[in-house]
């Protein structure tokens, strides 16, 4: 029996990690720093790492790093707000399941970008709560956010179904005792997710996947 739906955002809700991947992939380049997608699949995706650390492995300081991420986030608020989409069947499942499961989001992405990108998209109404980055000190695949969410509901585990798209978020579902459904997008689709409860094809397919759970 599920009661409850945690979402994952990006990739999931939105498609939005592309974007992310291309401007930290442009700041980057920027410093002579070439970003290919399997290290950003390696570093982000896998072990929630910043792309970041390799400009730190080549000498850059901590202000100079804080003040790359200030551009990287700049460009990437840019490009939300031009070129983020909802991706498909994810209205019409919110629609769907809102008023029957409880349902919250729980990202890795800074509260800033979900905010730009769903200020307009009208998908935030179907949800209890956000937590962002700036709610959990460690990030997926650690099980904070996670653990911090079944606080926020007063839930047990079993009670919840994570919905995820990355190895990572798989991970962190995991480790918090929570059974997790895969979308992979077309950044994660050639990766492992070992232990997943089902691999789906979209986000339509999550309301009979949860009902059977």
């Amino acid at each position: 029996m599920v009661d409850a739906i945690l979402w994952d955002n990006d990739g999931v809700l939105v498609d939005t990690e592309g974007l992310f991947f291309q401007s930290t992939r442009r700041t980057l380049a920027r410093i002579g720093i070439e970003l290919r997608l399997q290290q950003f699949l390696e570093l982000s995706m896998r072990q929630g790492r910043s792309a970041f650390d390799l400009a730190a492995a080549r000498g850059w300081k901590g202000q100079q790093i804080a003040d790359l991420k200030h551009e990287r986030d700049r460009l990437y608020s840019e490009m939300l707000r031009r070129q983020g989409r909802v991706l498909p069947g994810v209205p019409e499942t919110l629609r769907a399941l809102h008023g029957r499961m409880r349902m919250a989001v729980v990202t890795s992405s800074q509260r800033q970008h979900f905010e730009a990108l769903h200020a307009n998209i009208g998908l935030a109404a179907y949800f209890e709560f956000v937590l962002a980055r700036e709610d959990y000190r460690k990030a997926k695949p650690n099980p904070e956010p996670y653990l911090l969410a079944l606080e926020r509901l007063r839930m047990r585990a079993e009670r919840c179904v994570a919905v995820e798209d990355s190895e990572r978020g798989l991970a962190a579902a995991r480790a918090a005792g929570i059974r997790c459904l895969v979308i992979p997008n077309n950044m994660t689709r050639d990766c492992s997710f070992p232990g997943a409860t089902a691999i789906l094809p979209g986000a339509a397919a999550v309301l009979d996947a949860v009902l059977v759970l």
